[in-house]
């Protein structure tokens, strides 16, 4: 079977700043997909959805370098948009997105993204507002929180968010995140999905059975 193309994504890890919550450490904004919804329904994520046609930005340049830069701002067109549509949190037009990740479904999936994580910080005094529609609930909250919570069945989580949330662990602030974000070499991560029935894993570049 031929794979499908993977769509072009972006979704945005959007870090809250200290203050009086510094003593909590990291926290990242997720929002809970409607249970409604025809993909991932229920389920906790970072905001983010597909590049659209509007999301598109000149670059100003031409030839392939062109082109790359132009998949950048878009990317990160899309992943502004979508906070703002998901969580009602608007960044500015010269927000510091920084990126972290780049993800692509497994193969074998019939649902694919090519996605392009980025964190930001949030505005200060910037409550989520969830539209009550593509996402129903929304909260910040800490990584570690964010696991513990999955793994005792009260937060439903997918494999992406769970190793980016896991990514984010060794960090104390999320000033500590953004500079870590300079120095990430951003490499495609392809996931595959190996063995049969109740048997079926992800696993990652670089694991066994890979």
């Amino acid at each position: 079977m031929v794979p499908k193309t993977p769509r072009r994504a972006a979704s945005l890890i959007l870090l809250r700043r200290g203050g009086k919550h510094r003593q909590r450490g990291v926290e990242v904004l997720l929002v809970r997909r409607s249970p409604a919804a025809s993909f991932m329904p229920g389920v906790w994520v970072f905001p983010g959805g597909v590049v659209e046609a509007d999301d598109a930005v000149a670059s100003g340049g031409q030839g392939e370098a062109a082109v790359a830069d132009g998949e950048e701002l878009a990317h990160r067109a899309c992943a502004v948009r979508e906070l703002l549509e998901e969580a009602g949190i608007e960044l500015s037009a010269d927000a510091d997105l920084r990126p972290w990740s780049r993800w692509i479904t497994p193969e074998v999936v019939p649902v694919r993204f090519d996605t392009r994580f980025y964190v930001a910080l949030a505005p200060p005094h910037s409550p989520p507002r969830p539209d009550r529609a593509e996402t129903t609930e929304a909260a910040w909250i800490s990584p570690r929180e964010a696991l513990d919570r999955h793994g005792d069945g009260e937060l439903s989580l997918v494999f992406p968010t769970i190793k980016h949330l896991e990514s984010l662990l060794p960090y104390a602030s999320a000033e500590e995140v953004m500079a870590a974000a300079g120095d990430r070499a951003i490499d495609p991560v392809l996931p595959r999905v190996v063995g049969e029935g109740e048997g079926r894993r992800v696993v990652l570049p670089g694991e066994p059975g890979y």
